[in-house]
Order: structure tokens, then C-alpha cells, then sequence
């Protein structure tokens, strides 16, 4: 087949606009050559005979009348068995083994293949000549680590096919040819372990999508009682640099009751991203008590690394999730940071010289981040099972200024908004989550009654707490004194959590419930004390007391004591009317 190539007529950056003769789509993957090295980029726009595209690469020694060769093909990823436990980068190049192949210092212009083609599967078929199936359905299973990873019909096919020769139980490589698929014009398609699918087109081979109720446990109790987050739903953590949004989503990532979890480094600094890298593999899941990384895949692509690859990193996090999605798993895509993904997109925007919006952000902003989450969400698949992709995004506001447009654009189309503040974080209150900034529209865990209680406490706490900056303690009543107390106690006990206690660190739904119905029985009840000194001392052992009793496993002996000793103390300054 004939070569369909343009000659480079500008060259902007990492942008180059490329004059062509052959028919070109958007995003089309093309290779800038230079030399022996071919550059991988992307059309982003096409203006008469001439395309713009992004090079996901170091751009030096480009130049005009250099030659650009369009593939025909849309940026995709390649889908199949042995996705998990890889670290790839933003174009799904598998970074051990680039590392291997280039040494410390990656050559530019090297693309290695993300699967392993010479790797055996234990391969079961599903589907028997005949069957009669649509995009998506099983063709036969394999085991993927903790999982039973389907091989499916790809999701490119339209209509039914009819399965034909259906290859037996065995020992295959992925690109064994599985079955053969006739579809309703009597077209055959041989179909293997993989497929590719573009990154910018959602995965649509289910049934039906499905209302997002269900409430994702986290563990964290901050999240789960008072910002809850639903399965399938969208949530973001907007905060200013060092608040711990990284190790708030490692948390999650841990103890968040998902099958698997994607982290997307799309543009955090190298030092965190390494960090995560040689954490991961360490770190014991508490669902398997094995490796943490068995069932998650990690997407790195930091912000040393070239900027337009940012953009590719999102797009193929999130493909990778809603592929997952359709065996019917529960997935959850954590995308760190979306702050940087935007400014590449105002760079690039920049480039192509379109009409700045707010802050030089492009116009389209908003909807370029809602298309991003609004690929989470729970589906039904054609059998009747379900998947869900839940998708959180931490943004890295300028100065903590969540008023700047990436907090903005991504709080229209989330339905958690868990803010993190600078003054919780100074103060060494963590999770450092505001509760008095964030939102959620989802079901908690606990009883709306008893939330709602929580929520008036800690709000006329703040208030008494304002003024007593005022006033002074000396000129606030007892009364006044005693919320200020009971939402610091509730502060102290409930919202902060010990990450690296084994009890407290995780703590189960059932459990939040339980204590949370005791910690509002304390909040509701009148109390009198002798002055404010007794007050705030009855507090302070109240507070110690109540954080033992966190750190305890639930049902034991000592649990129950402490529970106890709670009762006691507040039976001696209930007031019995």
C-alpha cells in the first residue's frame, strides 16, 4: 500500500503543520522522520490541505520541508491480557522495558509493543460455533492474576456475528487466532487475545448505563460518613501543593472497595511519581494480603516529560478502565494531577493560536474536562453482570485559589467536590479535607439524621470558634463554650484518621456507622460543668479516650471497655431533666 505523506511546512514547539495530498482524519496518528528516527504525533486539526499535529516528543532537529508519514490509524491503545501490574507511559510504551532497552536516559522515538507477545495464557472458550453474539460479548476467559480476564468480540463490530471455529482449550500467545467471526454481510473477521481501541472514543458495548447510587467505601471516614463517594461516580480533590492529595488517593487506592485500581501520573512532579512507583509493589492489599500492585496498573507520565503526552496519559488511563469495566469489574481511575493535563491543553491551545479563555485557558475547557469524567459511571453489560469505572481527579489550584478555572470546570461535573485546606494541613489535621468547603451529592454511609447533626455541630462550632478570636474565651458563654468543644471533639475523633495505624487507617462502613451513631449521641447531649477549665478538661480525656477506642479492633474485649468508659464519662455530666 502506497505511503500516504506530507511535507512539514511549520514548526511551533511541539506543534507542526504538516501540508498534505492524501486524505487525513483527526487524530490520526502520523510520524515526524528525522533520519532513522520517527517521531509519533498526533492531527489535532485539519484546515484545508494542511494538519496540525502534536508531537509527543522532543522536537529538535525538525524542520520545514521535512517529510511526516500518515498511518491511516486513530491514537489507540492496545487491550488484552497482561495489562495489570505495568507501569506504562502516556502511549502505553511499558517503561521497565523501555528502561532495559534505553538505559537511564530514553531515546527518543522508541515505541515498544504493551503487551507481551511471547507470554503463554491458559486460554478456556466461552463462545461454541454457531452462538450468535455482539460487540463485547465473551469469547472465552483467561486467568489474569486475582482475575478471570475475558477475551471478548471487539468492540469495533457492528451488528451480530456468528462464532466460527472456535479454537480449543490450550496454552496460546495473544496473537493466536482464537475464533472466527461472520457477521451479516458474510464478512469474516479473525479475532485474537487483543484489540486496539481509540483513547478519545468511550467504550459503548453494553447495554445499558445504569443511575450511580451505591456508595464506594473508601474507609476513610471523612469521605465515606460526611463527602461520600458512589460507585461509577466522579469526585474531585482540589487543594494547594503539600496539603496530601497524593497520599489521600494512595489511601483510597488501598482500602477503596474497587476490583482495580488505574493511577494516572498525568503531569505530577518526578519525585512523587517515584515515590509512588516504589511504594506500590511494597504495600500489602488488605483484600489479598498479597502485593498491592497484582491489581493495579500504573500510567506515569510526569511533568519533565514532554508536555503533549500529558493529554495521551488521561485518555489512555481511562480506556483502559472502561475495558476492565466491561468483565464486569469495579474500577477506579485516580488521575493526578487534572491541573497539569490542563495546562497542557492551554499550551497546545496557545499554539494553535485559538481565542483565549479565562486565565489563557482554552474556551473549551469545561467541556474537555467533563467529556474526561463523564466516562466514568456503572453499565449493564449484554449479560446482564455490571461494571463500573469511578473516576477521581485531584487539581492543584494555583495558590489554593480554588476560584481559578480547572477547579471551576471540574466542579460543574463532579458529584463530590473534597476540598483539602492549607490551615487543616499546617495544623496536622489530616486527611486535611475542609469540612465546612466540601460537597457531595451521593448517599452516606450513616443515618442523614445523625450526618446532618454532625454537620450543625461542626458548622456553629466554626462560628463560636470566629468569635471567640474576637471576644476572647472570656467573653463567651459556657454554653457557646461547650459546642466549640464538642465540634473540636468531633473533629479530632471522626474527621483526622492515624494512615498508618492498622486499625485506624481503614475503617469498615459497619464500623463507621456504629461509632458515629455514639459520637452524635455525645454531640446531642446537654452537658453542665462547673466552669470552662472542667469543660475543657472533661474534652481532652473525652478526646484521648475516644481515640484508643479507634485504634481497637471491633468486638474486642478492649473494645468494649473503652466503649464503656465513654458512657461513664458522659453519664457524670449529662444534664437529667
Amino acid at each position: 500500500m502506497e505511503k500516504n505523506l506530507g511535507k512539514v511546512v511549520g514548526v511551533n514547539g511541539n506543534l507542526l503543520t504538516v501540508e498534505f495530498s492524501q486524505p487525513v482524519v483527526q487524530n490520526e496518528v502520523a510520524y515526524a522522520l528525522v533520519g532513522d528516527t520517527r517521531l509519533k504525533s498526533e492531527v489535532i486539526r485539519i484546515r484545508g490541505n494542511r494538519a496540525e499535529a502534536q508531537v509527543f516528543e522532543d522536537t529538535r532537529d525538525l524542520q520545514v520541508g521535512g517529510e511526516v508519514e500518515f498511518t491511516g490509524e486513530l491514537l489507540s491503545v492496545e487491550l488484552g491480557p497482561g495489562l495489570l501490574t505495568q507501569v506504562y507511559d502516556g502511549l502505553q510504551n511499558p517503561l521497565p522495558e523501555l528502561a532495559e532497552q534505553c538505559g537511564f536516559f530514553l531515546k527518543r522515538g522508541t515505541y515498544l509493543r504493551a503487551l507481551d507477545g511471547e507470554k503463554q495464557w491458559e486460554y478456556t472458550p466461552v463462545a461454541k460455533a454457531g452462538d450468535v453474539l455482539r460487540a463485547g460479548d465473551t469469547i472465552g476467559t483467561v486467568p489474569e492474576g486475582l482475575f478471570t480476564h475475558r477475551i471478548m468480540v471487539p468492540f469495533s463490530v457492528r451488528g451480530k456475528v456468528t462464532v466460527e471455529e472456535p479454537i480449543a482449550a490450550g496454552s496460546y500467545g495473544i496473537d493466536t487466532v482464537v475464533a472466527k467471526l461472520k457477521d451479516e454481510q458474510g464478512k469474516v473477521r479473525e479475532v485474537t487475545m487483543t484489540q486496539r481501541w481509540p483513547v478519545k472514543m468511550p467504550i459503548k458495548a453494553y447495554a445499558e448505563r445504569l443511575k450511580t447510587e451505591e456508595p464506594l467505601v473508601t474507609k476513610v471516614r471523612i469521605m465515606d460518613t460526611f463527602f461520600p463517594v458512589a460507585r461509577g461516580g466522579t469526585y474531585c480533590i482540589p487543594g494547594p501543593f503539600g496539603a496530601g492529595k497524593t497520599v489521600l488517593q494512595q489511601i483510597t487506592s488501598r482500602h477503596a472497595d474497587v476490583d482495580i485500581v488505574i493511577v494516572a501520573a498525568c503531569g505530577e512532579r518526578a519525585g512523587e511519581v517515584v515515590e509512588t512507583l516504589r511504594e506500590f509493589p511494597e504495600l500489602t492489599d488488605p483484600r489479598t494480603g498479597k502485593s498491592l500492585m497484582e491489581r493495579t496498573l500504573i500510567i506515569c507520565n510526569t511533568s519533565s516529560m514532554p508536555v503533549a503526552a500529558r493529554e495521551a496519559s488521561v485518555y489512555t488511563a481511562v480506556t483502559i478502565a472502561e475495558y476492565y469495566r466491561q468483565m464486569g469489574l469495579n474500577v477506579m481511575l485516580l488521575a493526578d494531577s487534572t491541573s497539569r493535563w490542563a495546562q497542557a491543553l492551554r499550551e497546545l491551545s496557545g499554539r494553535l493560536e485559538e481565542i483565549p479563555g479565562e486565565e489563557a485557558f482554552p474556551a473549551y475547557l469545561e467541556s474537555v474536562i467533563a467529556a474526561f469524567y463523564e466516562r466514568g459511571g456503572v453499565v449493564k453489560l449484554n449479560d446482564g453482570g455490571t461494571g463500573s469505572v469511578t473516576i477521581g481527579g485531584t487539581v492543584s489550584p494555583a495558590g489554593g485559589n480554588f476560584e481559578e478555572p480547572v477547579t471551576q470546570s471540574t466542579l460543574k461535573v463532579v458529584g463530590a467536590f473534597e476540598g483539602l485546606s492549607r490551615a487543616r494541613s499546617d495544623a496536622r489535621r489530616y486527611p486535611s479535607i475542609d469540612p465546612l468547603e466540601s460537597w457531595s451529592k451521593y448517599p452516606s454511609v450513616v443515618e442523614a439524621d445523625d450526618l446532618a447533626a454532625g454537620q450543625q455541630i461542626l458548622r456553629r462550632g466554626n462560628e463560636v470558634g470566629q468569635m471567640m478570636k474576637v471576644v476572647g474565651e472570656e467573653g463567651t458563654s459556657i454554653e457557646d463554650f461547650i459546642v466549640y468543644l464538642k465540634s473540636e471533639y468531633l473533629d479530632a475523633v471522626y474527621l483526622q484518621q492515624d494512615a498508618y495505624h492498622e486499625v485506624d487507617g481503614a475503617t469498615s462502613a459497619e464500623r463507621q456507622r456504629y461509632v458515629f451513631e455514639r459520637i452524635v449521641r455525645i454531640l446531642k447531649t446537654k452537658m453542665t460543668t462547673k466552669d470552662k477549665a472542667e469543660a475543657r478538661k472533661f474534652f481532652q480525656t473525652l478526646t484521648q479516650v475516644t481515640k484508643d477506642w479507634n485504634r481497637v479492633t471491633d468486638g474486642s474485649d478492649e473494645f468494649k471497655k473503652l466503649e464503656k468508659q465513654i458512657e461513664q464519662m458522659l453519664a457524670e455530666v449529662t444534664v437529667h431533666e
